[in-house]
């Protein structure tokens, strides 16, 4: 079904994370690297791999700069980090570096499945309980990545302005559904209304600008 690689230098991390896409992901093959080095070399050779599971950790990483790396050298394969760390800024910073999701170790194994289904249907995953936390200095922060004019929120509808809360907090169009009490196509329209007026091609990118609104403003809460 799927070909995915398990990038972490913990061999019960990866035990375990291949135990869950094996039972929610039947017939997919799995495979394990303990390092940047042996992510790289898999890609390599699997040049169709559906997504590579990439510990900011293991040796070779360098912190953010192995998703450059590993994107860089192989952007037809997307990345998703799999990481202990549970800081909003890492979350953030990680996308920004063309990552396609972030996933934290702490997570029980329905959500871990729920995102990575998420993800294989060419969604962002963002940890929602993480991305609602205020910064630390209980102030916005200028954030990596697109701005947006706040003159253009004000042409977005309400339940535009709703879909682009849930959004940025990292739901996907069937959560943003069932929370709206609409239907999934319906959620898909007001998505692409949003990425239009943003001018912006990608969920990535929407989410990205969203980081800098106070929705509570804008929907008279």
């Amino acid at each position: 079904m799927y070909q995915i690689l398990i990038a972490d230098d913990h061999p019960m991390i990866r035990e375990a994370i291949a135990g869950a896409i094996k039972q929610a992901f039947t017939g997919s093959s799995i495979d394990e690297t303990d390092s940047l080095d042996g992510a790289m070399a898999y890609a390599e050779e699997n040049p169709d791999t559906d997504l590579i599971l990439l510990d900011l950790n293991m040796p070779g990483m360098d912190g953010l700069n192995g998703i450059v790396a590993l994107r860089t050298a192989h952007p037809d394969i997307p990345v998703v980090v799999l990481s202990a760390e549970e800081d909003k800024s890492v979350v953030l910073k990680s996308v920004t570096y063309g990552a396609v999701g972030f996933i934290t170790k702490s997570m029980g194994r329905d959500k871990i499945t729920s995102a990575l289904e998420q993800i294989l249907e060419g969604q962002i995953y963002l940890p929602p309980d993480i991305i609602r936390r205020p910064d630390e200095s209980g102030h916005r922060r200028r954030h990596d990545g697109p701005s947006i004019d706040q003159d253009l929120i004000a042409t977005f509808t309400r339940r535009q302005l709703l879909v682009f809360e849930h959004m940025a907090k990292g739901k996907s169009n069937k959560e943003i559904g069932y929370d709206l009490n609409i239907a999934e196509t319906t959620v898909k329209a007001h998505v692409s209304a949003i990425l239009r007026k943003l001018n912006v091609h990608s969920r990535l990118k929407a989410i990205l600008c969203a980081k800098d609104i106070n929705f509570d403003q804008y929907l008279g809460r």
